[in-house]
């Protein structure tokens, strides 16, 4: 089986991680009121954000291969799934990066004609999210699991992606000095996936099962 395009796929992989992750770290997670200051102050900052979520979802989703790869070889169906699951994450990921940039649009055309929760509350945008959200944290959760049944995959991998999905009921009410912490879980997790996959690909023979 060639497998030589996989060390490429799980660059990527981790490369989106890491784009990922400094996305979120560029992005305001105070009030509303803190996301204004910084899209009216730091238009730079908001504009690097965005660029870092679209640059992560190009590729993360090329990256997938790479972990379907891993995954299929204790369990395809189920690796499938993940990794389908997880795509749509990815994919939505790049409508998200829109979505703030046509948010950016609207603070400084002074468009918005009320309260900011009311454009965050709209019932597209609200679908949207939830469909970014759910397949997301979804898709991890299931690639946490048919990650821990690929002994090339170490253990730490699960347990990090595991926690991070199980931080989207904490994070809300943490401290926002810790709201980061969990994508540093996930980006973690996911370059764990990515180095696992370049080190199977160099054993073809074990890929190829």
């Amino acid at each position: 089986m060639e497998v030589r395009w996989v060390p490429y796929s799980a660059g990527l992989l981790a490369t989106g991680a890491l784009a990922l992750l400094l996305g979120a770290l560029l992005t305001p997670t105070g009030e509303a009121a803190e996301t204004l200051q910084v899209v009216e102050e730091s238009g730079g900052r908001w504009l690097l954000a965005c660029v870092m979520y679209l640059f992560a979802s190009f590729s993360l989703t090329l990256g997938l291969p790479a972990a379907y790869l891993l995954m299929r070889r204790r369990s395809p169906r189920f690796g499938l799934l993940a990794v389908g699951v997880f795509a749509i994450g990815t994919i939505a990921l790049c409508g998200y990066a829109m979505l703030l940039v046509f948010y950016r649009a609207l603070v400084l055309t002074d468009a918005l004609a009320g309260p900011v929760d009311d454009v965050t509350g709209d019932v597209g945008i609200a679908v949207f999210l939830g469909i970014l959200l759910g397949s997301f944290y979804l898709g991890e959760l299931l690639l946490a699991i048919a990650a821990a049944w690929e002994p090339a995959v170490p253990r730490w991998v699960s347990v990090v992606m595991v926690l991070h999905v199980l931080s989207a009921v904490v994070v809300p009410f943490a401290p926002e000095s810790v709201q980061n912490v969990p994508s540093v879980l996930l980006a973690a997790g996911l370059c764990g996936i990515a180095v696992a996959a370049n080190e199977v690909s160099q054993r073809p023979v074990a890929l190829s099962r």
